[in-house]
Order: C-alpha cells, then structure tokens, then sequence
C-alpha cells in the first residue's frame, strides 16, 4: 500500500481573505511561524502568497503603498494544487517539476488541506533523495541569481581570500567566484 497525499498533509492549514492587506498577512505568518498564506473564500482556494512574494513586493513598491496592497494583487495567478488521492510520489514531482514547496491540497473544488516538503521528509526521510535534489536545484537557482546581480569589476585582489582573479561586488565586497561560492 504506498503513502497518499491525504495521509501526510495539514488539514487545518493557515488562511487568509484575499482581501488581507500584505502588512496583516506579515503579521499572521510570523504568528503562526508559516512561510505561506492561502488565500480562501468559502472554502475555494482563491490564491496563494509566501514570504517570497511579500519580501517581493517590499523591494519593488514603496513602504506607504504597502498597506494598500492586497495578498489577492501578488498572488500568482496559476495555482498548481494536487488531490488528496494522489500518491506522495506524485506530489515529489509536482515539487520538483514546478520547484515549489508546498502544494495547496484540492477535492471537489475545495480546498481541504496543505502538503509540504517538510511534511514528507518528517515523515521518511530516507524515502525522498528527490527532496534533496530539489534543495540543490533551489540553491544553485539562488546561486545563479546571485551571480548575475553581482557587479562584475575586472581582475584584482579579491578582499576575502587575497586570491588575483576576475572579481564581482557582492554584499558591498569585491570578491572572486570561488569565495562567493561558499556564501
């Protein structure tokens, strides 16, 4: 008998109206300690924010406009979601195809629960290398971004190892790639 989603996901997960302005919604994830919100209306899953979207949404819009901004306006529009009779190795691909973490749990148009990476790895760890492959494809993602944000200077000193190498600024220091690799 293999593990389904409805075995291993939160069925009471944390919601929100979509309405909730993203200062409130801040708020409600560090009170619950959550990375993300659901955003419900009678009991149909109408979006989905995460901590990523609101650090987001910090960046990109002024602090005064925030209050105004609503979770509805940053959730992204497509929703991938999964049922409750899936398999867990159904969900594991979903997770890493999409590379997303957690996956809203759907039946009958409802939405009835949450499933995390966490949740499975809590429950078998041994079971999943593929969540550890989608840890690594997340980090060198990360990795990648990274880069191209750094500002290329030339060749120089690099300010942490003392290496001569094509340097980048990052984090208001010029460094090589090899030191910015181990960041």
């Amino acid at each position: 008998m293999s593990v389904i989603v409805a075995d291993l996901m939160t069925r009471n997960p944390i919601t929100t109206k979509p309405d909730m302005n993203l200062l409130d919604c801040a708020r409600k994830m560090v009170k619950k300690k959550v990375g993300s919100l659901l955003l419900v209306e009678k009991k149909k899953l109408k979006g989905f924010i995460s901590q990523e979207d609101i650090l987001w949404a910090l960046i990109k819009k002024s602090k005064k406009d925030l209050p105004d901004i609503k979770a509805m306006d940053i959730s992204p529009r497509k929703i991938i979601a999964i049922r409750p009779s899936a398999t867990i190795k159904e969900a594991l691909n979903r997770m890493k195809k999409t590379r997303f973490e957690r996956l809203p749990v759907i039946q009958e148009g409802e939405l009835v629960g949450m499933l995390t990476a966490k949740d499975i790895l809590n429950f078998h760890p041994e079971l999943y290398p593929e969540l550890d492959e989608l840890s690594k494809i997340r980090e060198e993602s990360r990795k990648l971004r990274r880069v191209r944000k750094a500002e290329k200077v030339g060749q120089g000193i690099c300010e942490e190892c003392g290496n001569q190498d094509i340097l980048s600024k990052v984090d208001g220091m010029v460094i090589c790639p090899s030191c910015d690799d181990g960041r």
